[in-house]
């Protein structure tokens, strides 16, 4: 039997839904599966979730402490994991190990199970030179960027092959030196069996009118614009409803931006991440999806995975204009709004109210890109991955 373990800064299942999705594709395909993961409050240690064993590591994630501190942090979980994934590679001998960022560097942690002869894949979520450079404010040629951009480059080295998201960021990868035939996409596309398509009549008003977001609440995404949007467009959208789904650094923000404008009765928080078996409910019964990331040297190349869900369930979406986003989807599957501009959000919003039917129409012509990327081939062809590299 292939084994096959999977390390990641993060909680499992709730948080990752695509190391969920990955992890879940390979179990059924008969793969013995590890998660080494963080330790939330109340987890166990060791617990088996849908056939993989997760084994949870004694770090907690401090999202606003600072950069020195998150630093800290994942040297912390790097040593746990390094030294757990050691301990069980020489008990039972994974045959690939694959480790998700960020950060990049964590993928030395399987320094062992590689000269043992285990493949090494590097997963990334996010490329980590223009994540910092984002959330730092600063350019590619500051001397701090250039350290991760360092990293990113040796840490792809080092891995025997990786995993991005999308093609621009494929390209990203290939021009920075890492050999095309060293990358592979496996996008973030969202699980049929969850996100099943349920195509509904949104062309008519029934007195509420459904506005949703879900996700990580952060400045960078934008859910603060998509407030007030919505608070500048309640007079004139009777029975405007906004549900916030999700969690982050930017929580408190939104809240405290809700009170400040009223909104409690108009605009609803969930109380926290919820597990990606629920979300599809929560999908469904929204007239709209709004993905209102702002724009920067990150967030532009982004194709987030709220978008996929959305379309994967037949949700019709509003999205700022980015050209992540731009290059999979054009203007008829999608009502876009000028990234990080409330009043064009807004407008947006009165627009797609004023013409209901449309709705569908979005809805209708965005499903053409389920049938051309979903999660059953590209799951497939990830599982050939891994249990290809096991056979070299």
């Amino acid at each position: 039997m292939t084994r096959h373990c999977m390390v990641v800064h993060s909680h499992y299942p709730v948080g990752e839904t695509r190391v969920q999705r990955q992890a879940l594709a390979l179990v059924d395909a008969g793969v013995d599966v590890d998660v080494l993961c963080l330790r939330g409050e109340g987890e166990p240690r060791r617990e088996m979730v849908d056939g993989v064993t997760v084994r949870r590591l004694p770090v907690k994630r401090h999202r606003d402490r600072g950069f020195a501190w998150q630093l800290v942090e994942y040297f912390v979980f790097f040593v746990l994991a390094g030294a757990v994934l050691t301990r069980r590679h020489l008990r039972r001998r994974y045959q690939s190990v694959q480790v998700h960022n960020l950060p990049d560097f964590l993928v030395f942690c399987a320094l062992i199970p590689k000269l043992s002869g285990a493949e090494v894949i590097l997963d990334l979520h996010d490329l980590m030179p223009e994540f910092f450079a984002a959330k730092t404010k600063r350019g590619f040629g500051h001397p701090l960027v250039r350290v991760v951009a360092l990293q990113e480059r040796l840490s792809c080295a080092f891995a025997d092959q990786v995993i991005t998201v999308s093609k621009r960021w494929e390209r990203t990868l290939i021009e920075r030196g890492v050999p095309a035939s060293k990358v592979t996409i496996v996008m973030n596309l969202a699980d049929q069996r969850m996100f099943a398509p349920s195509p509904r009549d949104r062309s008519s008003y029934n007195g509420t009118w459904r506005v949703l977001y879900h996700g990580t609440i952060t400045h960078r995404y934008g859910v603060d614009l998509l407030v007030r949007a919505v608070h500048a467009v309640g007079g004139e959208i009777p029975g405007i409803h906004l549900d916030l789904v999700g969690d982050c650094d930017g929580r408190a923000e939104v809240e405290a931006l809700i009170d400040t404008l009223d909104l409690q009765d108009t605009v609803k928080v969930s109380e926290g991440m919820v597990d990606a078996t629920l979300l599809p409910s929560f999908l469904r019964k929204a007239d709209l999806g709004v993905v209102p990331n702002r724009r920067d040297v990150f967030t532009d190349d982004l194709l987030p995975t709220k978008l996929l869900e959305y379309v994967a369930v037949g949700t019709p979406v509003a999205a700022a204009r980015t050209s992540g986003v731009m290059e999979y989807f054009d203007d008829t599957m999608l009502a876009y709004f000028d990234a990080g501009d409330v009043d064009s959000l807004a407008d947006c919003l009165r627009s797609l109210y004023q013409e209901l039917p449309r709705l569908n129409q979005l809805a209708d012509s965005a499903a053409g890109f389920n049938s051309r990327y979903n999660w059953d081939s590209t799951a497939a062809d990830y599982v050939e991955m891994i249990k290809g590299s096991s056979r070299d």
